[in-house]
């Protein structure tokens, strides 16, 4: 499957954006979905995942109550809504799709988009 990462952008300290990932596979629907991250010099980490009905959600406590993950099988999407961005956000964000362990461990994932820039000024 390939997986096609949008939305991102420069956005201020408290304000949202909206990431988008596009797959490309007609059997979406049966793969667990998850979103990375990346800063300069640091590893890749968990963000956010949800499995394949849209049923379960999973969030790093670092933006539990900020960040929304969704999804939308028919149209083959993935969504990742986040506000309150604080500068510490700044990353560039993956899409990943069908883990089969541990959904925050990146290890754990077969596919994996390209990432898309966010930039949170302060």
């Amino acid at each position: 499957v390939q997986l096609q990462a949008s939305g991102g952008g420069l956005v201020q300290a408290g304000g949202s954006l909206r990431l988008s990932c596009a797959a490309s596979r007609r059997t979406f629907d049966t793969y667990d979905m998850g979103w990375f991250r990346q800063a300069p010099g640091k590893e890749r980490e968990f963000v956010s995942a949800i499995s394949w009905s849209g049923v379960s959600t999973y969030y790093a406590d670092s933006v539990k109550g900020r960040f929304t993950i969704s999804r939308d099988n028919a149209k083959n999407m993935v969504y990742l809504q986040m506000n309150s961005l604080k500068p510490e956000d700044t990353a560039v964000y993956y899409c990943a799709a069908e883990w089969h362990s541990d959904y925050a461990d990146p290890g754990s994932y077969n596919y994996w988009g390209q990432g898309t820039q966010v930039t949170v000024s302060s």
